[in-house]
């Protein structure tokens, strides 16, 4: 028995008690409003199968929402459409239980406290290997429910659900042994996030060569082999078993390092700093820029490389025009724009703009993280005030978030240029596209900071938000969702570019509320006591 395991889960979930069901809740309905939404636009076998010849065809919306296999169920069609993106939220919200359970806590000195009682080395991680894999369990369950609700077959059900928690355990496992290696819960979840990222990538690479030679890409991602378990087709079960025994490795890999470092250290060699600190080191923007700006250039080159193969695929949407009608009108709807390219490139445009969201809070955050590591009483000791401090580091999510939209827009006009031709053009209108989606990125930021200021022990429940928010933009179009529910997304107020009209006013009040919650929690920062 692990000393102090069942009073450490008791506190994870505990800690956890908001975050975990708004994150269950979102991938449960998002499922569900699935099954609903295609059952309703594709109620023939014939449009079913015109479909998958929409998809199929061509490489951009394979690299988008991955090839459609099977389509004689309505559990097949509702498979394809979320095994494209729910193995990444649930791959993305254990990799937030490990470190914050792990890392973190080591970093604040609580872990350091525990420890001083009857505590097992090999509790802490245990215990959030044990929170990530039962809220996958608990989601897969709900999903076999609901797709048995709708008909559906038992084992193309069980499939369907245990593709998810299969790909969380993965990276759970993955974020256990980067919580090992890196000295911080920041670098930790930035090498997490970029094999999350390179996973997402080489599945979209993979799925856009179809059956081409490059279609082996696909196999090196986990999210690829998520995607080829064909529930409600093949059934392929070695393909979980696969997934789950590479978790098993990355755990058993954990555990050997976890034996193998001290505590509150990681393993990855730290270089030595200079003798005397840079003269930018004396004021609190020098610092900020110091703490901040290996995540702004990691940011940076992901969205770069993201941004061109996004625009390097818009060619095979020329053809869809021609060939599938049907599915020309549906990219339409989600692009909210007319011309096939035009809603393309603005769905595109949208999905930069998410990953930046995600970026803008992690930032922001970063505000919560100084005071709890213990390192924000200090630099407040000296003359710098709080708004000043704070101001420092927040203006990373108001700038930051500018740099990376217009990189991610600046590369996705380079690749568009270099297959359609018009290079210039292109650039021009997808760093216009990626402009006008700055306040909505802001929104988050803002509500970040709202709560560390008001309620700093609600802070991470932002994550919370983001999620949600983020499922209901990428869903929502497709599922034609009622309009109250996309309204509750900031990116569905953004004038819709390019081929959109740009309205002022969205953004203008988009602005004004990021403003408004940024001053209330910086207000609110002022007024209660650090710790």
């Amino acid at each position: 028995m692990i000393a102090g395991l069942s009073v450490l889960l008791r506190l994870a979930l505990r800690r956890d008690r908001i975050m975990l069901p708004v994150w269950l809740y979102a991938l449960v309905a998002s499922v569900a409003s699935a099954a609903v939404s295609l059952r309703h636009l594709y109620p023939s076998q014939g449009s079913r199968d015109r479909l998958a010849l929409s998809i199929n065809s061509n490489a951009s919306l394979r690299a988008l929402y991955g090839p459609l296999y099977e389509t004689h169920s309505l559990g097949a069609l509702t498979a394809w459409r979320m095994l494209a993106i729910g193995p990444v939220m649930i791959a993305l919200l254990c990799q937030l239980l490990i470190t914050r359970h792990t890392r973190a806590e080591e970093e604040s000195g609580r872990l350091e406290l525990l420890s001083a009682g009857a505590l097992d080395r090999r509790a802490p991680l245990t215990a959030a290997l044990i929170t990530a894999g039962s809220i996958g369990l608990v989601f897969a369950s709900v999903v076999l429910a609901v797709m048995l609700g709708f008909g559906q077959d038992v084992a193309g059900s069980l499939a369907f659900g245990l593709a998810f928690p299969a790909v969380g355990l993965l990276f759970a496992g993955l974020t256990a042994v980067t919580a090992q290696l890196a000295p911080t819960g920041r670098t930790a979840n930035g090498l997490a996030g970029g094999a999350l990222g390179t996973a997402f990538l080489l599945r979209s690479i993979g799925d856009a060569a179809g059956s081409s030679g490059a279609s082996w890409v696909g196999w090196l991602s986990p999210l690829g082999w998520a995607e080829r378990v064909h529930p409600y087709g093949g059934n392929q079960w070695w393909l979980l078993g696969l997934l789950v025994g590479a978790a098993a490795v990355e755990i058993a890999m954990a555990y050997l390092l976890l034996a193998r470092r001290d505590l509150g250290g990681g393993l990855l060699p730290q270089r030595p700093g200079a003798t005397t600190a840079g003269a930018g080191l004396g004021r609190p923007l020098g610092l900020a820029w110091r703490l901040q700006r290996g995540t702004l250039w990691a940011w940076a080159v992901s969205l770069i490389v993201f941004g061109f193969v996004l625009g390097g695929i818009t060619k095979g949407l020329q053809q869809l025009v021609n060939d599938t009608p049907e599915a020309a009108q549906t990219i339409e709807r989600l692009g909210g724009t007319t011309g096939v390219v035009n809603s393309y490139l603005s769905t595109c445009t949208t999905f930069v703009a998410m990953a930046v969201a995600v970026y803008a809070v992690q930032t922001a955050l970063r505000l919560r993280e100084e005071e709890t590591g213990g390192r924000a009483e200090p630099v407040l000791a000296t003359a710098v005030g709080r708004l000043t401090w704070a101001g420092s580091h927040l203006l990373y999510p108001l700038l930051g978030t500018f740099v990376l939209l217009e990189a991610g827009g600046l590369a996705m006009g380079l690749g568009t240029g270099a297959v359609l031709g018009d290079t210039g053009g292109w650039i021009g209108r997808l760093l216009a596209a990626g402009l006008v989606q700055v306040p909505a990125v802001w929104l988050f930021a803002a509500a970040g900071t709202a709560l560390y200021g008001l309620q700093p022990q609600w802070t991470t429940g932002v994550w919370g938000l983001l999620g949600l928010l983020l499922l209901i933009t990428y869903l929502g179009p497709a599922m034609n969702a009622d309009h109250w529910l996309l309204d509750l997304s900031p990116f569905t107020h953004v004038p819709r570019l390019p081929g959109g009209a740009v309205h002022a006013a969205p953004l203008l009040w988009l602005t004004l509320l990021s403003g408004a919650l940024a001053a209330a929690g910086l207000l609110g920062l002022g007024r209660r006591d650090l710790g």
